[in-house]
């Protein structure tokens, strides 16, 4: 029996963005090293995500989603979150307005329901919960409140961090757990690779280390919705590279999915 001595989480976030990011999330998973998926409850494909990967034995969260596509709850009910046309305001939009426009009670309205729509989904509570990250602290004062009330396991970001300039040693902890942070993805001239090598060079004692994917194919919709495309499709390769499981192998580093935190 192998003793472990560290514990990585490779995550992959998205499942329900389009059907082309769906393909690249089921192969990193059927063919690969991803053992938990974030899925966004409110886009047109999510059902056909979902259904590529329900019975699948790995953890599944609902990857709470305020600024891609139509929300579920009535736009009406919820002005501060949507644009004239009742279409979610986009991450750029939070990225450069300086004052924080969620309302708590409007976005704890969206969250239930895309809780809800997970529920119906998958018939059961997630495995972990967190969200498409955009820098609003109403936002998360409103994911980590909802977390609390219906007993969840909450994995949201490191005090005032942002997502995509994370510190060396950045964690948050979940279930009691420290889990330390690592996303580059929308570093300039990123490559998973050498992100990855950076994640086994500063291992952890105390908790597990963890690095965030977004893998996916590239279709009209992606190209037009969303500014990460390039490392979308090199996360597909390197996930499924088989040197990357032998690298860990190799190292005795037990790979964990959340359901395990």
């Amino acid at each position: 029996m192998t003793n472990y001595l560290k514990k990585v989480l490779l995550r992959a976030d998205d499942l329900g963005y389009s059907e082309a990011v769906n393909y690249g999330i089921e192969k990193s998973v059927k063919d690969g090293l991803i053992q938990s998926v974030g899925v966004m409850m409110n886009m047109p494909a999510t059902v056909h995500g979902v259904a590529l990967l329900k019975n699948e034995a790995i953890a599944f969260s609902q990857h709470t989603n305020i600024c891609v596509g139509k929300p579920l709850i009535d736009p009406k009910k919820i002005p501060s979150l949507v644009d004239k046309e009742g279409i979610f305001k986009s991450s750029k939009t939070y990225r450069e307005t300086a004052e924080d426009f969620v309302v708590f009670e409007e976005v704890m309205l969206e969250i239930t329901a895309q809780y809800q729509r997970f529920l119906e989904l998958f018939g059961r509570k997630p495995d972990y919960f967190e969200g498409h990250a955009v820098t609003s602290a109403n936002y998360f004062k409103a994911m980590e409140k909802f977390a609390a009330d219906q007993g969840l396991k909450y994995s949201g970001l490191p005090r005032g961090q942002e997502p995509n300039s994370l510190t060396k040693d950045a964690f948050i902890e979940v279930n009691g757990t420290k889990v330390y942070l690592l996303m580059e993805a929308m570093q300039p001239d990123y490559d998973p690779y050498k992100t990855f090598e950076k994640l086994l060079s500063n291992l952890h004692d105390d908790g597990v280390d963890m690095m965030v994917f977004h893998p996916g194919y590239l279709d009209d919709y992606i190209l037009k919705n969303s500014s990460l495309l390039i490392p979308r499709t090199a996360e597909v390769v390197f996930l499924t590279d088989p040197t990357v499981k032998n690298r860990l192998d190799e190292m005795g580093i037990e790979q964990i999915n959340y359901k395990e935190v």
